[in-house]
């Protein structure tokens, strides 16, 4: 199943998208893609609704806005360094255990929407990234659980603002969490729908060049490795998002440092969980 949520910001209603690329609101189930709906499987529920309303459900259209397909997560995980193309273009070593932090839920935005460069910013960079969705409460889970604790796959850019990132005092989430630094989706992609996570080709373009062009399969730590470690230091709660790193050929790897800046127009994508694009606009531009 793909789920989606579509319409104006902060009034999304929730949807899928069938078999035959059709996407459908499924609004009269009654529940939106909330922390609830994933802790009391709402997907196995949404299936067995869906067995006898598929076939009168209104369908959406191509020109309505998607937004981020899960609602309020409560909050954003981030992985740093978990390709080793990328940890060494920074100059990094690949971690003995995962590096994470934390990015805002309110850099939360949808796949389509504007990407908004910060008050200040000179040196705002893409990170494109395979993102998972948490299910249910994961607190001190093993490596050979962490599977069963996710609901699905999405893809993200994990956009950084490396001044603020590095050199505001050393705090990453202040480089993490502008608004609009979190697109997520088209959709959510439950496990049945990805049959290999850890082979699926990833790419990112800015203004139609290629910048980023990896795999999966280049991650040093797997996503249960990495359900697990975070499980460790704090518990995952159903909705959380962890986005689980980028390969090289960010901005600031590159020689001389390229970044972003109003007007670009970013594209990318994870085979299987489809493609996005935003465009750069100052912070305070209206749009």
């Amino acid at each position: 199943m793909k789920l989606i949520r579509f319409g104006d910001p902060y009034k999304e209603k929730p949807g899928i998208i069938g078999d035959n690329g059709e996407k459908l609101d499924v609004s009269s189930f009654g529940e939106d893609y909330t922390s609830e709906f994933f802790e009391t499987d709402g997907i196995g529920r949404l299936i067995k609704w869906l067995d006898g309303n598929a076939a009168n459900l209104p369908t959406v259209d191509d020109s309505v806005r998607l937004g981020p397909p899960v609602c309020r997560p409560g909050k954003i995980v981030g992985i740093g360094f978990n390709y080793k193309d990328h940890a060494r273009e920074t100059g990094k070593q690949v971690p003995p255990e995962p590096v994470f932090f934390l990015k805002a839920a309110s850099a939360l935005s949808g796949p389509g929407d504007v990407l908004r460069i910060p008050r200040g910013s000179g040196k705002t960079d893409w990170e494109v990234e395979l993102a998972v969705i948490i299910k249910k409460r994961a607190s001190y889970v093993e490596k050979e659980t962490a599977l069963d604790h996710i609901a699905g796959f999405a893809l993200f850019n994990d956009y950084s603002e490396r001044e603020f990132q590095f050199n505001r005092g050393g705090q990453w989430v202040k480089g993490k969490s502008a608004d609009t630094f979190a697109p997520l989706g088209p959709f959510i992609a439950t496990p049945d729908e990805i049959t290999d996570y850890l082979n699926l080709r990833m790419w990112l373009k800015v203004n139609g060049v290629m910048k980023q062009e990896s795999n999966t399969s280049n991650m040093f730590y797997d996503v249960p490795a990495i359900i697990s470690s975070v499980s460790q230091y704090m518990t995952l709660s159903p909705g959380d998002v962890i986005c689980t790193g980028t390969p090289a050929g960010v901005g600031a790897g590159r020689t001389p440092p390229e970044f972003l800046k109003p007007g670009d127009m970013i594209e990318y994508g994870i085979d299987g969980l489809g493609r996005a694009a935003q465009q750069a606009v100052a912070w305070h531009e209206k749009v």
